[in-house]
């Protein structure tokens, strides 16, 4: 018999606090994370934002800024998931859940503190990062509803990225490997339109790059900004949110059952 509904929230707050402690307690990931899309921002801007700027609508480096920005969001969110999985692949390893399962704690709050906590850590780091591009820069012509909807599609990526973090870290045998493997989604905004447009490409990684998830995000967050979103991205970027959350999510039941039950 599942908990209550009560229950199940009382224990989901419990989590939290538990991964939020564990966070303040251990910053030094939380800092590495935040630091390396902070980095690749500072690089891009004044290592090749003036030569890659050339060839773009504005012809300098502020302009250049302005269009790189969605894609290092992108990456902000992609680097935080990173920790996440590796937190969840901890706790599956150093014998914690055998402890919760001899105590009355609903199932989905294990989960659901995880993810909480990484929502809650992403906002932090994309508010550090939207800051520094703000400082360096950036220039945005959204009004209100536009920057509403560019922090409901940022969290809406953040929820996803996490579930299916969450997954890949209860996939993992160790944490070292639930470090590796969502690597993937830190590197795809260079194979999409996060650092260059697209249509620049080569056929075949043109392709890649014009379907892959990202892109859509990228370039819809790049319209928000501008002020002049595109209903395509949008349908896109939603619908690619949806699909891997939804996979994370129910992956992440049918694998924390099973190991948690062995």
């Amino acid at each position: 018999m599942s908990a209550p509904g009560t229950y199940v929230l009382r224990d989901s707050a419990t989590m939290l606090r538990r991964n939020l402690r564990h966070m303040a307690r251990y910053p030094s990931m939380a800092i590495m994370l935040v630091g390396q899309p902070l980095l690749f921002l500072l690089l891009f801007t004044y290592v090749f934002g003036g030569t890659m700027g050339a060839g773009l609508p504005g012809g300098d480096r502020g302009g250049y800024l302005t269009y790189i920005a969605p894609g290092i969001l992108t990456m902000t969110v992609a680097s935080v998931s990173i920790g996440t999985a590796v937190l969840v692949a901890n706790d599956m390893t150093d014998g914690i859940i055998d402890r919760f399962r001899t105590m009355p704690v609903a199932k989905s709050s294990v989960l659901t503190g995880h993810v909480l906590a990484a929502m809650i850590q992403t906002a932090l780091a994309l508010a550090a990062v939207g800051a520094a591009a703000f400082a360096l820069g950036l220039r945005t012509g959204a009004s209100a509803a536009q920057w509403a909807a560019l922090l409901g599609l940022l969290a809406l990526l953040s929820y996803a990225l996490t579930w299916f973090t969450v997954a890949l870290g209860l996939a993992s045998p160790d944490p070292e490997t639930a470090s590796n493997l969502p690597m993937v989604f830190v590197l795809l905004p260079f194979v999409g339109s996060g650092f260059v447009p697209v249509d620049s490409m080569p056929a075949g990684l043109r392709w890649f790059a014009a379907h892959q998830p990202f892109t859509p995000v990228m370039d819809l967050l790049r319209g928000l900004l501008a002020g002049s979103p595109d209903g395509a991205d949008a349908a896109w970027a939603v619908g690619w949110c949806a699909v891997l959350g939804t996979t994370g999510y129910l992956w992440s039941r049918r694998l924390y059952r099973t190991r948690a039950a062995s």
